[in-house]
């Protein structure tokens, strides 16, 4: 995948939009791929109308189908209104950015890819970050973000987020959460970035069609579960009989 070609083209267009000044909701509109006019501001939230959060949306959107494009922009929602209900500091267009790119390393340009799939994400939001001049500091903050979003019990001890991103992906996939949210709040985002019905067969898919090929990188996590589920002939790997067989055990 020729990202920076990617990068170059957006950045393009991205100035190009901005030789005529744009209202706020103008400026929104990209982002919300066939947006209604109600969605740029969700239970209080609005997606941030700054060049980063438009150039990922951009970038994502390009790649990414409606099931993964809205589950992103529904984990944003989450993350916000969560960090929101904490009193949490954090830079809403950071935080737009790692939930764009989350599951960036699911899509298709990475069918080849033998990283980690977080990792293939992580990567590539920290390229865009740099293409965009962000510094070196908020550029690990993003990786790291999304690197761990699916390895539960790091991303609370990091910063808000890291920690809010797992936990809104968490909220999305399995419900984790899903009281600490009002029933306004659920409806208000459910109402602009619908979670179908189909959503946890269509997801789980998705996870497979990516990981299929790389089976290796869901050994010791949570997708081997999806692995297991999709195909019966895939093996766990077990951390007790990798330790009772090693060359330790059998000898040198």
């Amino acid at each position: 995948m020729q990202l920076r070609t990617i990068f170059a083209s957006i950045a393009s267009a991205m100035v190009l939009a901005q030789t005529a000044v744009p209202s706020e909701a103008e400026a929104v509109r990209p982002v919300v791929a066939q947006a209604p006019s109600n969605r740029g501001e969700i239970a209080g939230i609005k997606v941030p109308s700054g060049k980063l959060a438009i150039g990922a949306a951009q970038l994502v959107r390009q790649t990414e189908d409606d099931l993964l494009f809205e589950h992103s922009m529904r984990v944003y929602y989450w993350a916000a209104l969560a960090g929101k209900r904490k009193g949490l500091f954090f830079d809403p267009e950071l935080l737009f950015v790692a939930a764009m790119f989350h599951d960036y390393g699911l899509t298709v340009g990475y069918g080849e890819s033998h990283l980690r799939y977080e990792v293939d994400g992580a990567n590539a939001a920290r390229e865009f970050l740099l293409s965009q001049g962000v510094s070196e500091g908020d550029r690990q903050k993003v990786w790291l973000a999304i690197a761990l979003h699916t390895t539960n019990g790091i991303s609370p001890h990091l910063h808000p987020i890291a920690s809010l991103l797992a936990e809104a992906a968490n909220m999305d996939l399995v419900g984790a959460g899903f009281e600490d949210f009002s029933a306004e709040q659920r409806s208000a985002v459910e109402a602009a970035y619908p979670r179908p019905p189909q959503f946890a067969d269509g997801f789980l898919q998705a996870l497979y069609n990516s990981l299929k090929h790389r089976p290796e990188t869901t050994q010791g996590t949570g997708l081997a579960d999806v692995l297991a589920y999709k195909d019966p002939n895939f093996h766990r790997r077990d951390f007790s009989s990798l330790m009772r067989t090693s060359r330790w055990v059998i000898g040198h």
